[in-house]
């Protein structure tokens, strides 16, 4: 049985990993998560490692880089300019743009197109705005969910901070109908030190992680994978199968 939870507050997209992203209204969900979103990454050419994507965590300032589309852009979800914390708007493919992330992380690097994405864990994110309130209540500051990336933020009806925990293993599907999009639950967000980043700044609030860390054992979110493809939009009712359920019919 479906159960509601809650509906669809905001979704974010993030067209450059690492880099600043962007708030929508509606997003088509693909098989590979939300069209458009991580498809362009900079590659550490120097790095021969299993992971040679340039990440906030290397380079905190790649949050304040804005990804931009110029008007008479054919492609209306790869962006065609970035924005750098300086002004300056730059081709997204352009060697000054590759110079300059280049010049701040102290090494060569090489912006990369990946038809299916570039992830850390899972194709697609989810978390509960209580849950971000809680932890800004324990780190004693206002939180802005941007620290946490997210590509789907819930409002939930009964307000629990880390309910995210209890959809594990189960489905959930955004919208009414058999045609709504869906994901399945597989794991949790385990989070590290990008959430201290200020999304405006790049200043650092350790306080952030250890409040997560603290009150749920360092997880806030969940990660999933895509089960059926659709369009997802803000106001959207979110419904849970849980996991029980699943299994019972098995």
């Amino acid at each position: 049985m479906l159960i509601e939870i809650g509906h669809v507050e905001a979704i974010f997209r993030y067209p450059v990993k690492s880099m600043a992203g962007e708030r929508l209204d509606v997003a088509e969900l693909g098989w590979h998560g939300l069209d458009g979103d991580r498809r362009l990454a900079f590659r550490r050419i120097d790095d021969r490692g299993e992971f040679p994507w340039l990440s906030a965590g290397k380079l905190p300032d790649l949050v304040t880089f804005v990804p931009r589309r110029r008007e008479d852009s054919a492609q209306e979800e790869v962006p065609t300019h970035v924005r750098t914390p300086n002004g300056e708007e730059m081709s997204i493919f352009g060697e000054d743009l590759a110079a300059e992330v280049g010049r701040r992380y102290g090494a060569p690097v090489q912006m990369m197109q990946l038809k299916h994405g570039i992830f850390d864990e899972a194709t697609i994110s989810v978390i509960a705005s209580d849950t971000v309130r809680e932890i800004g209540r324990l780190a004693g500051r206002r939180m802005d969910v941007r620290r946490f990336r997210p590509n789907v933020v819930v409002r939930l009806l009964r307000s629990v901070p880390f309910q995210e925990d209890e959809w594990l293993g189960g489905v959930l599907s955004f919208g009414e109908g058999d045609d709504a999009p869906a994901i399945a639950v597989t794991m949790h967000d385990v989070r590290c030190s990008m959430v201290n980043l200020d999304p405006d700044s790049a200043s650092r609030a350790p306080e952030v992680l250890k409040a997560v860390v603290r009150a749920n054992q360092n997880n806030a979110g969940i990660y999933g994978a895509v089960t059926r493809i659709g369009r997802l939009a803000v106001g959207q009712t979110v419904l849970l199968r849980a996991a029980t359920e699943k299994r019972e019919r098995g």
